[in-house]
């Protein structure tokens, strides 16, 4: 085995916990399972990486292998990613043809490899119909860096690839060719989404909202929240109780009963020029417009604008810039004058 494998195998197991290890070692299917009974797991974790490099060495791991180690890795991992969006389209009146994930596999690399010598491309099938690939670009004169590689995840049949922050921006283009040729569209752009969260920004452009989400935490349901109320104070007048009910109708209306996806913030950038009643002065005079940024964060923004109105923090409805995330599929806003 080439030592820059073993330096590769090594690090990527330093990486896993240890109560992964197991988990995660069986779903890479490189070693037996008879070989890993004779590894002790319960021995410090340097000693152990030592002797699991060893086995792999025995059995002559490719760079391939350790790849594939990688993936997985990253697939239990995937949160500590940044994760964009691409959405691709068809000519109009286009025929959809018929997939073949093979193939797929194939014209993808070949695409790579023509543009650039130095690249290692590989692929896990995953749930779903969908491929995990990861690329670790290289130069001209250069080997690719392993670790350093880009993400991608297709789901087949599809209009939408997620890819993890490349970085290399100037391969980006030749990253979105493949993807376009090799999954037989015409046209592909970067949609205004982004998160850590790959399943939820999946159920946001498939529209898979009635679902749960990783590592979410369900909130009280709003029902309850109002029955809890009524019980601690009896005394609450009755407009305050319609008052309550049409914030639940309404968030309810807006949100609905199931968890929200999972984000971290989202942005608005509002451009405007200068308007006043009154002639001159330095800003009446500015050719260049205002500009704004403001941005909402929360480990689970979502959820937490959902729970704003009824806490009482802001009123119902909500103002739909921040409410049509969703549905517009989109974190980041640029706001202009009409």
């Amino acid at each position: 085995m080439d030592e820059t494998v073993a330096e590769f195998i090594k690090r990527t197991i330093l990486k896993i916990p240890m109560t992964e290890m197991m988990t995660i070692l069986k779903a890479w299917d490189f070693l037996p399972e008879n070989q890993l009974q004779t590894v002790n797991f319960r021995q410090r974790k340097e000693s152990l990486v030592q002797d699991l490099v060893l086995l792999c060495e025995s059995k002559r791991a490719s760079l391939r292998d350790a790849a594939l180690l990688d993936i997985i890795y990253t697939q239990f991992h995937r949160h500590q990613k940044v994760w964009d969006v691409f959405q691709m389209s068809k000519e109009p009146g286009e025929d959809v043809d018929l997939f073949d994930m093979e193939r797929f596999k194939s014209s993808f690399e070949k695409i790579l490899r023509r543009a650039l010598k130095n690249v290692t491309v590989s692929f896990r099938d995953a749930e779903e119909n969908a491929v995990w690939i990861r690329i670790a670009w290289g130069t001209q004169y250069r080997k690719p860096n392993q670790y350093k590689p880009v993400y991608v995840v297709y789901y087949s049949q599809t209009p939408y690839a997620f890819t993890s922050f490349c970085h290399l921006k100037s391969n980006t283009p030749l990253l979105s060719q493949a993807l376009t040729v090799a999954s037989n569209h015409h046209k592909i752009v970067k949609m205004d989404l982004r998160s850590r969260y790959l399943d939820s920004l999946k159920a946001i452009v498939f529209k898979q909202y009635n679902q749960k989400f990783e590592t979410h935490n369900s909130t009280m349901p709003l029902q309850e929240t109002l029955e809890l109320d009524m019980h601690m104070d009896s005394r609450i007048i009755h407009e305050n109780r319609i008052e309550k009910e049409r914030v639940q109708r309404v968030t309810q209306e807006t949100f609905g009963d199931y968890p929200q996806p999972r984000l971290e913030f989202a942005q608005y950038k509002l451009e405007t020029k200068f308007k006043s009643d009154f002639h001159g002065g330095i800003l009446a005079e500015r050719k260049e417009p205002l500009r704004c940024l403001i941005k909402f964060s929360s480990p689970h923004l979502l959820e937490a604008l959902k729970s704003l109105a009824p806490a009482g923090i802001a009123d119902a409805p909500l103002s739909p810039l921040l409410t049509c995330i969703p549905n517009k599929g989109m974190n980041y806003f640029k706001i202009r004058d009409k």
